[in-house]
């Protein structure tokens, strides 16, 4: 293996192509302007592999890259062979309408098998949790959503929360200020919510509101046009991104962009004024996927810096702790005992998973 870079984190967050690191890929991933990688299953096979990938790309540089992955549970797990089968966290909110102190206890320990299995690969941080509320109206939401109740979404996920924290990682709340009363998919469209602000404060941001006082460490804004509040999507608003969210709500962590390569991100332009237009109102990084293309023309175009504050806040959430391998958390009682729990309902998702 190469010598480690001493080399300043940057502000973009990109994927790789498959299971190994290519020359070009390692090369890419010494850009200056890279400070991530987004995993998809593409890029696994067995825990062991998926622990040989994070190790080489962690050595690549000091201080070392973040690894990311898109790993909820339910249709959104990038890892299955060799993980616990986790639920959509609808399954969670039902089980909350009967019992809700089995249910904070259950999305506790969801969160801890999540973040442990993660961790004891190398995985830094997955984007969890969908703090969206179930309005009936989204598809792409549907039964991600905890729950049609900020009261229960709120308890459900400070506990998902607090089980990820027990595991070695932070959590990022999605999709501020609200993605669940759209029915529009912003990967394919431009949605847009004609709500007024007091309408989606008393709904929609109470869960934000609440992890927010909690310390939740990562925030990440939707591709959606909320047309009585901004013109801009959420992600390119600095009304929504300073005003509202830093500003309002006095959330002080990282604020990571949804994938500029998505439909809903195309109105701002190019994938440079995307990325410009994400960085000038308030988010401290960006994503993009699925689009090696606009990825080399975005590290070629972009004249970014990230400043302290944005560096400062990815060193918070950068993973920490957990178990140091797969073996030894295979002899952990704590997690076996929950990783029986959470195997109660994990396989009760009968969706197709996305898989890229």
């Amino acid at each position: 293996m190469s010598a480690t870079h001493n080399l300043p984190l940057g502000p973009v967050i990109v994927d790789i192509a498959g299971s190994v690191l290519t020359e070009s890929e390692r090369n890419r991933l010494l850009h200056p302007q890279v400070g991530g990688v987004i995993l998809f299953s593409r890029n696994y096979e067995s825990p062991q592999q998926l622990t040989r990938l994070t190790l080489e790309i962690h050595a690549l540089r000091q201080p070392p890259l973040l690894i990311t992955v898109d790993h909820e549970g339910g249709r959104v797990q990038r890892f299955r062979e060799g993980f616990t089968v986790l639920p959509p966290m609808r399954e969670l909110g039902v089980l909350w309408d009967s019992d809700h102190d089995a249910a904070k206890l259950l999305a506790q320990q969801t969160g801890y098998v999540l973040a442990a299995e993660l961790r004891a690969c190398g995985v830094d941080l997955s984007y969890t949790p969908v703090l969206d509320i179930d309005h009936g109206n989204s598809s792409v939401i549907g039964n991600r959503a905890f729950h049609s109740s900020p009261a229960a979404i709120t308890e459900l996920a400070l506990s998902l929360m607090h089980g990820l924290r027990d595991g070695g990682m932070a959590a990022v709340g999605k999709h501020f200020p609200g993605h669940g009363h759209v029915r529009a998919d912003s990967h394919l469209e431009m949605p847009v919510d004609p709500r007024s602000f007091a309408e989606i404060e008393r709904s929609d941001l109470q869960p934000f509101r609440r992890l927010i006082d909690n310390g939740i460490g990562a925030i990440m804004p939707a591709h959606v046009i909320y047309s009585k509040v901004d013109d801009q999507p959420a992600g390119f608003s600095k009304r929504w991104l300073d005003g509202i969210l830093r500003g309002n709500l006095g959330f002080d962590g990282l604020i990571f962009s949804d994938d500029l390569s998505m439909e809903g991100a195309r109105s701002a332009g190019d994938i440079v004024a995307r990325a410009d237009a994400a960085f000038a109102a308030g988010c401290d990084m960006v994503l993009v996927c699925n689009d090696p293309v606009a990825a080399e023309e975005l590290l070629t175009g972009l004249s970014y810096h990230m400043p302290a504050i944005s560096l400062a806040r990815l060193a918070r959430i950068h993973g920490r702790g957990g178990a140091e391998s797969q073996h030894k958390l295979q002899h952990d009682a704590h997690y076996l005992a929950a990783v029986e729990a959470v195997r109660q309902i994990g396989a009760r998702d009968g969706e197709l998973p996305l898989t890229r």
